[in-house]
């Protein structure tokens, strides 16, 4: 059995998916770019606050789910020029204590809405 996870603290989905799908012991948070959910506007800046932006936006699903940064165990970093990486990882660190969940950082051509990052997460429940 699958459980929809929705908050309007992070921005509505703008396709066919959910913000978040807990099943079983996992939560599977949908791709996060910089939309502020407060105004619906992009918030790309500069990198730093972009990627500052994303993770509000998976903090605010994993709260809604009852969770923190602390039960990621997956990430995904999608990433429109990997020259940027050092500073979108400088941000995500800020968000992880200790034991760090696994993950990749991969470079594509375009994301959605023109952004310059979007990240994903897995979080184990309970």
């Amino acid at each position: 059995m699958k459980q929809i996870i929705k908050t309007t603290n992070a921005p509505a989905p703008i396709g066919p998916y959910s913000q978040a799908v807990q099943a079983g012991n996992f939560l599977f948070v949908s791709g996060q770019v910089a939309i502020n959910p407060e105004n619906g506007e992009l918030n790309i800046g500069n990198i730093e606050e972009e990627t500052h932006q994303v993770m509000r936006n998976l903090k605010a699903v994993l709260l809604e789910a009852g969770l923190t940064f602390d039960h990621v165990v997956k990430s995904t970093i999608f990433l429109s020029d990997m020259g940027t990486f050092a500073q979108v990882n400088e941000v995500y660190g800020q968000y992880f204590s200790a034991n760090f969940p696994a993950r990749e950082t991969v470079q594509v051509s375009v994301l959605p809405k023109n952004v310059n990052v979007e990240i994903s997460v897995i979080a184990i429940v309970g």
